[in-house]
């Protein structure tokens, strides 16, 4: 099984685990080699960082790739058919993050793992790990 981070739950997972329900953490510990982390996450923390609305304790170009490398996570990139892919969704919300990892979770067949309530609106399989 393949698994996507929502940003949210990569966040939880390194600096808040108590946000995380139990099956959700164990599922990070047990299930290293088939977890990813989108090249769209990445730009929502570097804008957020930019913009002060998020505290890290380096900077996000150190930060992620060091995380993401200690928890053995692997890259996804956002290809041209995942941008395309965003315009066929609903409208049910409009935050661009969200929307690519939607299109990238359906596209690559993978499990969105998130503690956000909005991408139940839309057709993605989802792991819940909120508490």
């Amino acid at each position: 099984m393949k698994y996507l981070l929502d940003t949210g739950v990569f966040l939880w997972a390194l600096g808040a685990p108590n946000k995380l329900n139990r099956r959700a953490r164990e599922l990070l510990t047990g299930a290293r080699e088939g977890l990813f982390f989108s090249a769209a996450s990445s730009w929502e923390i570097s804008v957020k960082f930019a913009l002060g609305k998020l505290t890290l304790p380096e900077p996000p170009a150190r930060y992620v790739p060091t995380w993401m490398l200690n928890w053995g996570i692997r890259a996804l990139d956002i290809s041209h058919l995942h941008a395309l892919a965003v315009g066929d969704l609903p409208s049910h919300h409009q935050d661009p993050f969200d929307r690519i990892l939607i299109v990238q979770a359906r596209m690559e067949e993978m499990v969105l793992l998130t503690a956000d309530r909005v991408f139940e609106k839309y057709a993605v399989k989802t792991f819940w790990c909120g508490s």
